[in-house]
């Protein structure tokens, strides 16, 4: 206020007021600061309770990220300000917590200390994680089936268009094997690769087959039955009948199929745009009855064996569940009064995260339940509607993939540089040349809001600014102002919003990401996932900012966060010699990875398993794989990176002569180079191995050692490298 007042007093000395407006008595006290605005605080705290005299510790920023709420039982804050993983949740003990900084060191440091020299953006993946979510949800529904008397039992099936990755699919069914845990593929790829995993599994697991399919989809399926798989052909369309039918009298294979039932529940969030009758997928009761119909006619309705069904992802209640439950159960035992061999209901996908932490009922981050909650309502709803048709209770089965892998995957990037604007300052003498500059119509402006801020009405402030900015904008683009005015219009509406207390203090972080690759739910659907420092938690964070990727896409910025916020928490960058600042986006192990691509050649990030153990760092490193190399990226879009860098040493040939220029060219692919061959040049220079093959022979020079370097960089970079 006091800048703000300043400008009134040097205003009102250095015009006259123009008709209709009183001038401001000088003589009077100098306006008061904005009444109805707040001291200064800091806003990044509004969310935490924080004494001025109480020293931040890490309690306060576990509140502050709401971790807790969106992590509980598997992330949380230690003494020492890291994010930790407890990677067996509520059974961690606290010596097998897993510090995730130290993860972060170990996967990036160099290999001369100890690390794997892998660049960063770096998915972390927990496996034990995914086994306790596996087994906390077949407890769930164990629990369900005994307590409520249930005759029949729970096994649930993957869907492996939500992570593909190999060992995310291999552990999978390696820990699901003891309960029959199965997988659901909706391609011939994921088919294919299903069939190879479940091979290893229990011989009981279902493998459910949805999607579209044509000849090979189903010849396949047929396939996977012959070779003593528990595989299920799910309709998803009517005409797949006839192919069914067809092939599997070719095949001499018995086939066991089901339907894909279009309820009338229907899911009003943005992942509901599957359910109903309108859906994309399913059959209506109609079809479902001339499917039963020409399977009698065929002598194969002893095939039809499973009803499916999905309401949508992030089912926000129960209630709603229940209802879309009973609807399926009733739809079950009616097929079963007409003749069909049912055994089995699947209730598809739906069960939800909670990625706010905010037990919402109506957001599409969030879900009002607990998995107990979940497996409680589906089988009390079965059960209630098989028993009031005296149907015998089915096996439930889900395609539960969001609730099974998001937890276990973190993705680790470091903030590279921020950048905020800085509100200008102006002494009298240039508020009084500002005024001076002015066009003639601007004048009015600039006096209706020196009159606003005397009378201490701030919204007339802001609108009469406002004002002021487009006159003067709308005068530089007629070219009756230069930038230098324009520059200070900016300055001075800029210092009167500071002064009132409405500027916006959020800087703009900048971290080697791409959104478009590795977020690309964020920027496609505007999912929300929970993002913090990995580090520093201890801290107090003195900035809001918003974090922008490497790419060079408008898009390509990360400016909502879980609870609603246009801001994140973070702290000051320390700088060139300080900490590296690292954080984390959590939950996000569900179609990221398989969803994202290759915007700006951005290739995908490094990967490690990481698995808890009891040696000196209580954690273990399984495997790694570098980041994708600039080569696979150029070939996923046809290029050939070897004819790229034979065009560039030709060109370099044609161009560069000078040995400084040789030199500076060094420099550039240095830079720009990875580590194994980084310091080549030098190490030739230092070891006296200076002569080289030129094109006149033997010699001293500089750009034989540069031809040497490009032949190594190319067979780094471009061959494509992977470490176990």
């Amino acid at each position: 206020m006091p800048a703000l007042a300043f400008c009134v007093d040097a205003a009102m000395a250095a015009l006259s007021p123009p008709s209709g407006y009183t001038a401001w008595d000088s003589s009077l006290p100098a306006p008061e600061p904005f009444s109805g605005v707040p001291p200064s605080t800091n806003t990044v705290l509004d969310d935490v309770s924080v004494s001025s005299v109480t020293p931040w510790t890490s309690s306060h920023s576990n509140a502050l990220y709401k971790v807790d709420a969106w992590g509980a039982p598997y992330f949380s804050v230690n003494t020492s300000g890291n994010v930790t993983v407890r990677p067996h949740g509520s059974r961690t003990m606290d010596h097998q917590e897993i510090d995730l900084l130290k993860v972060v060191k170990k996967a990036s440091d160099s290999k001369s200390i100890g690390g794997l020299d892998l660049p960063l953006p770096l998915i972390i993946r927990f496996p034990d994680v995914l086994k306790d979510r596996l087994e906390c949800l077949q407890s769930a529904f164990n629990y369900a089936v005994k307590s409520q008397g249930y005759s029949s039992h729970y096994q649930g099936v993957y869907p492996v268009k939500c992570n593909q990755d190999r060992f995310v699919v291999e552990d999978i069914v390696k820990f699901g094997s003891s309960f029959r845990f199965g997988l659901e593929a909706g391609s011939k790829p994921e088919l294919l690769m299903a069939m190879s995993c479940l091979c290893k599994g229990s011989s009981e697991s279902l493998l459910i087959c949805n999607g579209f399919k044509d000849a090979e989809y189903i010849s396949l399926a047929l396939i996977a039955r012959k070779l003593s798989l528990n595989t299920v052909i799910v309709l998803e369309q009517e005409e797949e009948l006839d192919s069914v039918i067809d092939i599997s009298i070719k095949l001499g294979v018995r086939p066991v199929v089901g339907v894909r039932a279009k309820l009338r529940t229907k899911h009003s969030g943005h992942f509901g745009s599957t359910s109903g009758e309108k859906g994309k997928f399913g059959l209506t009761t109609t079809q479902i009855l001339r499917v039963v119909k020409k399977l009698e006619q065929c002598g194969m309705l002893d095939c039809f064996q499973l009803l499916h069904f999905h309401i949508g992802s992030q089912i926000p209640t129960t209630s709603l569940l229940a209802d879309g439950v009973g609807e399926a159960a009733q739809i079950y035992s009616e097929l079963v009064r007409l003749g069909a061999s049912m055994k089995v209901i699947d209730i598809g996908g739906g069960l939800g995260i909670d990625y706010d932490g905010s037990k919402s009922t109506n957001s599409d981050v969030s879900v009002a339940y607990t998995l107990e909650e979940y497996a409680m309502a589906v089988v009390q709803a079965v059960k209630f509607v098989c028993d009031r048709n005296s149907v015998k209770h089915p096996v439930i089965c889900s395609e539960s993939g969001r609730a099974i892998v998001s937890h276990h995957s973190i993705l680790i990037f470091e903030a590279v540089s921020s950048s905020n604007y800085t509100v200008p300052t102006m002494s009298s003498h240039d508020v009084q040349h500002f005024i001076e500059q002015l066009p003639g119509d601007a004048h009015s402006d600039y006096n209706n809001l020196s009159q606003s801020a005397v009378r201490g009405e701030y919204d007339a402030c802001l609108a009469y600014t406002d004002q002021l900015k487009q006159t003067c904008v709308e005068k530089f683009k007629d070219g009756l102002m230069d930038i230098e005015q324009l520059a200070a219009i900016d300055g001075f509406c800029d210092l009167v919003a500071k002064a009132i207390g409405v500027s916006n203090p959020v800087s703009t972080y900048h971290v080697n990401l791409s959104v478009f690759t590795s977020i690309p739910d964020f920027w496609g659907i505007g999912q929300l996932f929970p993002i913090l420092p990995i580090h520093r938690l201890s801290d107090c964070p003195s900035k809001k900012g918003i974090l922008s990727d490497l790419t060079c896409d408008s898009d390509g910025k990360i400016d909502k966060f879980i609870g609603g916020e246009s801001s994140l928490p973070l702290h000051e960058l320390e700088g060139e010699n300080g900490m590296k600042y690292y954080l984390g986006m959590f939950l996000g192990g569900a179609y990221q990875e398989a969803m994202g691509g290759v915007h700006n050649l951005f290739g995908g990030p490094s990967v490690i398993r990481v698995s808890q153990s009891d040696g000196p760092f209580g954690f273990a490193v399984t495997r790694a794989v570098p980041g994708t190399s600039c080569s696979d990226v150029l070939r996923s879009m046809h290029h050939e990176p070897e004819m790229m860098f034979e065009t560039l040493k030709h060109r370099i040939e044609e161009y560069v002569h000078e040995e400084v220029a040789i030199r500076d060219t060094i420099t550039v692919l240095m830079r720009i180079s990875p580590p194994e061959v980084r310091w080549f040049p030098v190490r030739m220079m230092i070891s006296g191995h200076m002569w080289v093959r030129d094109r006149d022979g033997w010699c001293l020079s500089v750009r034989g050692i540069l031809y040497t370097y490009i032949h190594m960089v190319r067979l780094f970079m471009f061959d494509g490298r992977s470490m176990e």
